[in-house]
């Protein structure tokens, strides 16, 4: 199985290749990003760790994308769109929310949280799970919203 750096730069060659600008500069930049984290660390990054750097960049970009509408800068707007379009086909399937929703409801089971104060011993046993599979802001809420209705 190849791994999400892998797959990064084999896209790099590819949009090399082919001569897709867009792609190949999106591609650049999360590779350079890696490294960067990489060489701060002085460690070589796991999978994990590669792919909620390229999930970062796709919440950046989304964070752009919004700045840019408001704006009316709809050059912008396509860029943005274009480059998260790029980033997500290296990021796992996204999770739908009834499968998120039966993951919490589980992980509370499991941990006995009663009140929304036990939101951290719910949330170590979800994100291991989830893995990328959907934002942490969208856990946290889900964690959240079930530990207040119980």
């Amino acid at each position: 199985m190849t791994t999400t750096k892998e797959k990064l730069n084999e896209a790099m060659k590819a949009a090399m290749k082919s001569g897709d600008e867009l792609r190949k500069r999106t591609v650049r930049m999360v590779l350079a990003a890696v490294k960067q984290v990489e060489i701060d660390k002085r460690t070589a990054l796991d999978d994990m760790a590669v792919t909620a750097l390229i999930q970062k960049e796709v919440k950046n970009r989304r964070e752009a994308l919004e700045e840019a509408k408001k704006a009316n800068r709809e050059d912008l707007v396509a860029a943005n769109e274009s480059e998260i379009k790029a980033l997500e086909e290296f990021l796992p399937k996204a999770m739908d929310p009834e499968e998120l929703r039966a993951l919490v409801q589980d992980a509370i089971a499991e941990t006995g949280a009663a009140a929304p104060s036990d939101m951290g011993k719910v949330m170590k046993v979800v994100m291991p799970k989830v893995a990328g599979r959907a934002p942490s802001d969208a856990i946290s809420s889900m964690v959240k919203e079930l530990l207040t209705q119980s």
